[in-house]
C-alpha cells in the first residue's frame, strides 16, 4: 500500500514510518495539516494515518476538507489520545473511517490499514438505489434526501447502501458490521456511533429519520408512510 502519515510527533511518525516501510509499504509523511492536505490532494494514497491534534489545521478540519471540498474517499485511520465516545462521533461525522487510541501496537495499525484498504477496494452497490425521496448513486457516492445533498463518511455510506438495497428488511448488527468492516466489532459502540452519525445527517436533510432501531436485533430502513403511522 501507499500510505500517508500525518503526525506532528516526530518519534511516533518515525516509528510508524520505519515499521510500515519494513513491512513492504510505500510511505510518505507530513508533520502538519497543511502539508498533509497538500500531499493527500496531489498524490494517490491507499490509506491515510491522521493524527487528531495537529498544529495549524487539526485532524478534524483536515478530514473535513478532504471529504467535502476535495471529494477524496481515501480510507482514513485517525490516531488520537482522546478516547471518549463524543470524540469518536466527531471524528466519524467528519469523515474518519476508523479510530485508534494512543498508545497503540504497530501491528494493529497495519492490520487496520489492511482491512480499510481491502474494504475500500470492493464496493457493494453497483446500481442506483432509491427509496421514497432518498437516493444513492454508487458511481459518484452522492446521496440526496428530500432534494438535499447529504454528506456522509464512507462507512456510513456503506451501511446506508446495504439497508437501501432491501428496504423494510431488518439487518442484524452482524450483517451491518460485515458490510462496513468485514468482521464483527469487539463492542456495539462502533456500529452505534456510525448509525448515530448517519441518522443525524438524514434527519437534518429530510426532516425525519427513516431508520428504525429493532432492539436486540439490528436496524431497518423504512418508508415515509411507515414513519407517519
Amino acid at each position: 500500500m501507499h500510505i500517508l502519515i500525518i503526525e506532528d510527533d516526530l518519534a511516533i511518525a518515525a516509528n510508524l514510518y520505519d515499521f510500515l516501510e519494513s513491512r513492504g509499504h510505500s510511505v510518505d509523511a507530513a508533520a502538519d495539516g497543511a502539508l498533509g492536505l497538500h500531499l493527500a490532494v496531489t498524490q494517490q494514497f491507499d490509506a491515510i494515518l491522521l493524527d487528531l491534534g495537529l498544529p495549524g489545521m487539526n485532524g478534524i478540519a483536515l478530514c473535513q476538507k478532504l471529504r467535502q471540498e476535495s471529494q477524496i474517499d481515501t480510507p482514513i485511520l485517525m490516531l488520537t489520545a482522546r478516547d471518549t465516545l463524543e470524540d469518536k462521533l466527531i471524528g466519524f461525522e467528519h469523515g474518519a473511517d476508523d479510530y485508534l487510541v494512543k498508545p497503540f501496537a504497530l501491528k494493529e495499525v497495519e492490520a487496520r490499514l489492511n482491512a480499510l484498504h481491502k474494504r475500500h477496494s470492493g464496493r457493494v452497490a453497483s446500481r442506483m438505489l432509491e427509496v421514497d425521496n432518498l437516493s444513492y448513486d454508487p458511481k459518484t457516492f452522492s446521496i440526496r434526501f428530500e432534494d438535499k445533498d447529504v454528506k456522509l463518511p464512507p462507512k456510513c455510506i456503506r451501511l446506508l447502501a446495504l439497508m437501501m438495497s432491501e428496504p423494510g428488511r431488518v439487518f442484524s448488527r452482524k450483517e451491518l458490521e460485515a458490510e462496513a468492516w468485514e468482521d464483527t466489532q469487539e463492542t456495539s459502540d462502533t456500529l452505534r456511533s456510525h448509525m448515530h452519525v448517519l441518522r443525524r445527517a438524514l434527519l437534518r436533510a429530510g426532516g425525519y429519520d427513516p431508520i428504525e432501531t429493532i432492539h436486540g436485533i439490528g436496524y431497518c430502513l423504512i418508508s415515509r408512510a411507515q414513519t407517519d403511522d
